[in-house]
């Protein structure tokens, strides 16, 4: 069975860039950081290209083992700067929920940028989310004020 690695080093090297790929951890999850002089071609213009990269490369460890953890993929740390960006947008929307009083929602968000919002505000103690539980590839996350006990 190959390892995270050895399978997005095998479908880069199949697609011919040149690359070096670091492993790293951040809160107990594996990320792959690709360094390559292609990064934009591996980004796309909205990490649309990494995406699919990363569920590529999660489809086929899980296709091997279905127990295999999940793995994020990064080019040049896009996806950190984006996850940071984002963090910073949501807790400025939940400020605003905090003064108003008044539940907000987020654009539509695909699931992974529902899942760092989700955890942002996990152990928060007064903001809560929410998103529907549907099948809709993209939802809108609500921010609510938590109700004191």
């Amino acid at each position: 069975m190959s390892t995270p690695r050895e399978t997005l080093d095998t479908i880069l090297g199949y697609l011919g860039f040149a690359f070096e790929i670091e492993e790293q951890q951040r809160d107990g999850h594996l990320i792959l950081q690709i360094y390559t002089h292609d990064a934009d071609l591996l980004v796309g213009h909205h990490l649309e290209v990494l995406e699919d990269l990363q569920f590529l490369v999660n489809r086929l460890l899980q296709n091997a083992d279905p127990s295999a953890p999940r793995i994020t993929i990064d080019v040049e740390h896009h996806r950190a700067i984006r996850d940071d960006a984002l963090i910073a947008k949501v807790r400025h929307l939940a400020e605003a929920v905090l003064s108003h009083g008044k539940p907000l929602q987020t654009e539509p968000l695909n699931s992974y940028d529902r899942y760092i919002v989700h955890n942002t505000f996990k152990d928060d103690p007064e903001i809560g989310t929410w998103s529907p539980k549907d099948d809709a590839r993209v939802k809108r996350i609500t921010l609510r004020r938590k109700k004191s006990e």
